[in-house]
């Protein structure tokens, strides 16, 4: 049995997706934005599932993006293909940032993007602190579920520091290795399995 069968014929978790939840994409997967991907959901409710893919940065700083934040080194993250023109967010500023949704422990959805700028600006706010992404990763009715059922999806819990670290090419595999250690073969499997 091939790797990619096997690993499909294999039971994942009973984890339910949720805010503030992560989606780690099943090793084989192809998809251009969604292969080794990390997802933190911002929501699942009836009408549909929404979140950003965490570890995919873009050739794009985020000075580029807002002028006025020029001395924010760190680059935009593709959040997904979905309303690529729109900009998303992340942080561990809490109650500092009204508006915000928290997500799951010490990380936050959106909020007052000028109170961002301001405490970006003060040097409060710093890169482990804030994420920015151009657009999101979206799921009709039913569709994430059937994702995850069909095993395209691990479902695990958020780490802020795992999520909002310096190194996002490290992102996938240790969310895998936090995942359990049933899964800690994955990141051995070659990403194109037809060419080993």
């Amino acid at each position: 049995m091939s790797e990619a069968r096997r690993i499909k014929s294999s039971g994942f978790n009973d984890i339910e997706p949720a805010a503030g939840r992560i989606l780690i994409s099943e090793p084989f997967t192809q998809d251009f934005f969604f292969g080794r991907s990390v997802v933190l959901l911002a929501e699942n409710e009836e009408v549909g599932a929404f979140g950003v893919i965490v570890n995919k940065p873009l050739k794009i700083k985020i000075k580029e993006v807002f002028s006025d934040l020029d001395g924010f080194d760190d680059f935009l993250f593709l959040g997904g293909p979905v309303a690529r023109e729109r900009i998303f967010y992340v942080h561990s500023l809490g109650d500092s940032v009204p508006g915000s949704l928290s997500l799951s422990g010490n990380l936050f959805w959106g909020g007052d993007l000028e109170r961002i700028k301001h405490l970006i600006t003060a040097g409060v706010a710093n890169p482990e602190k804030v994420r920015f992404f151009a657009g999101y990763s979206g799921w009709a009715v039913n569709q994430l579920n059937a994702e995850i059922a069909r095993k395209s999806w691990l479902v695990s819990f958020a780490d802020p520091e795992i999520l909002m670290d310096k190194k996002p090419a490290e992102m996938w595999r240790r969310s895998v290795m936090q995942a359990g250690k049933e899964f800690e073969q994955w990141i051995n499997y070659p990403i194109r399995p037809e060419y080993n």
